[in-house]
């Protein structure tokens, strides 16, 4: 059986919509934040989610966006864009547009580097975020 946890790198079909990466991409970035929260220390599940909050809410992952920005290939970058950019009808309560779009920008480029196996440079950009 093939090991769905690890995709083939190099391995995303291109033809994957943009709104499917950011939806792997907020799974992949939630189970991230979990496991990270954890080595940190946060053991119950109440303080795991409400921690978990903090780092995987529209406005948190638009911050991170700014982080992110600077260290991006251009490949990235265009995954990124992608994301940012695309049309999304609903827009939670207590975000801005652009904050959304931002967040929905960051979840394309973890669906993407999730589903072409690029796991270290997920855990690369994942410190980035985290480390302040």
């Amino acid at each position: 059986m093939k090991d769905l946890l690890r995709p083939e790198k190099g391995k995303v079909p291109s033809e994957v919509a943009v709104l499917a990466l950011a939806n792997v991409g907020d799974a992949v970035y939630e189970l991230m934040t979990r496991t990270w929260l954890i080595s940190k220390g946060v053991l119950t599940a109440g303080k795991l989610h409400s921690a978990g909050k903090a780092i995987v809410s529209s406005k948190a992952q638009a911050a991170s966006a700014e982080r992110l920005l600077k260290i991006l290939s251009e490949d990235e970058m265009a995954v990124f864009k992608r994301g940012r950019n695309a049309y999304a009808n609903i827009v939670p309560g207590g975000t801005t547009h652009a904050e959304y779009h931002a967040s929905t920008g960051v979840e394309a480029l973890f669906g993407h580097l999730y589903l072409s196996g690029e796991l270290e440079r997920i855990n690369v950009l994942f410190e980035k975020i985290v480390e302040e």
